[in-house]
């Protein structure tokens, strides 16, 4: 087990409670392996990470832009999705620190990404009780805010599904159509593979934690099929 104060370190944030930091590193999966653990696992604190950091990226796209609400809305789910929150978490290398069962802990696909996503909240939530709401925002602005000059210059607040259709339609003719081709997990962590159709042809298949999030993989890899990013 690392040294949680280098961690420290690339948070910018020395906890008080280093209990706090250490159960946002551990994953459901490790006290399965590991039942004497004396720390809870980290969702509780994800949940309190994801509200706070809505409330923080929502704060700061109503302060600097002048958007209307659709816009802003757009903005805020391109800076925080699981690929956006997961890029910032491997930045900050949370995954040396992560606690994971062995068989988790082998995985480098899909199921790590949202791990390290859901861990990100999770640190926002043990930052945000252990030093209150301006401790967490200062830190979502370092790692997470700094990110929205490329949202802008790349675009990534395009909806993905929309933007297909719209070219499908253009196109062919055809408004696309998409099937849910698999699926699997419990309640608490589904995963998806939706397939995108034009007519009876598959262009690509999506992956995601639900079925929305499925079809703009799928979109985005539809677009990337066709040509017509």
């Amino acid at each position: 087990m690392k040294d949680i104060s280098e961690l420290e370190s690339k948070l910018q944030v020395t906890f008080n409670d280093k209990d706090l930091l250490q159960t946002a590193l551990t994953h459901r999966s490790y006290l399965n392996e590991n039942p004497s653990w004396h720390l809870p696992q980290n969702e509780r604190l994800e949940f309190l990470g994801d509200a706070v950091l809505e409330l923080a990226v929502t704060r700061y796209l109503y302060l600097n832009f002048e958007n209307p609400e659709g816009e802003l809305t757009s903005y805020r789910a391109a800076l925080v999705n699981s690929i956006m929150l997961a890029d910032a978490a491997t930045k900050l290398n949370l995954g040396d620190f992560l606690l994971l069962s062995r068989g988790e802990a082998k995985d480098e696909g899909k199921a790590r990404m949202y791990i390290l996503a859901n861990t990100f909240e999770a640190i926002i939530g043990a930052i945000y009780l252990d030093q209150g709401y301006d401790a967490a925002e200062e830190f979502i602005a370092r790692a997470l805010l700094s990110r929205m000059k490329e949202v802008l210059d790349k675009k990534l607040y395009r909806d993905a599904k929309s933007y297909f259709q719209e070219k499908a339609q253009e196109v062919v003719g055809i408004t696309p159509t998409y099937e849910v081709l698999k699926e699997w997990g419990p309640d608490h962590a589904k995963n998806f593979v939706v397939g995108v159709y034009i007519g009876e042809k598959l262009v690509a298949e999506g992956e995601g934690s639900s079925k929305q999030a499925a079809q703009q993989d799928a979109a985005e890899k539809g677009l990337k099929a066709k040509g017509w990013k």
